[in-house]
């Protein structure tokens, strides 16, 4: 029997957002699973990226830039407003070309993430099983990271079913 291939989550996410974030603009998913690397958690928790609006393309002329539509939460819009060209700046570098020229502002409510909720310390039963396995490792801070690691690891694997 064949053992399935096992792929990272980001290669999935594309095949099942792509073709609805094309219909909205997006070439790829990255400027929204992306998008509080690009702007920052705190800007990217009061606004959103909604679609990209690519101009007409005529002949073979270079593509002009498209308009990227944001959603923003009421009170943060002046806030957006001002930021507009440090955004501008940071999607395009992370595409690496000038793809977006200009941002438009639409207010609405921003959807939220659940606040995550903090990992518990690994007992220190799990700490000493990882010491154990661990062994003798010259550097101590490699030792002290695997240590570490390892607690982390054993604590979850424990806690699951």
């Amino acid at each position: 029997m064949k053992q399935p291939t096992v792929r990272p989550l980001s290669d999935l996410l594309d095949e099942a957002l792509g073709p609805v974030l094309a219909a909205q603009g997006f070439a790829a998913s990255d400027i929204v699973t992306g998008w509080p690397e690009i702007v920052g958690e705190t800007l990217a928790t009061h606004c959103e990226p909604i679609k990209i609006s690519w101009p007409r393309r005529i002949g073979d002329a270079p593509p002009e830039p498209a308009t990227l539509l944001l959603r923003v939460e009421g009170a943060f819009a002046l806030e957006i407003q001002h930021q507009a060209p440090v955004i501008l700046e940071r999607v395009n570098t992370r595409y690496g070309w000038r793809c977006i020229g200009k941002i438009i502002i639409k207010q609405g409510p921003v959807r939220k993430d659940p606040p995550r909720k903090p990992r518990p310390e690994p007992s220190a039963e799990a700490i000493a099983e990882a010491k154990d396995k661990v062994g003798l490792i010259a550097d101590e801070g490699l030792r002290d990271a695997l240590v570490r690691l390892g607690s982390g690891i054993l604590s979850d694997s424990a806690t699951r079913p």
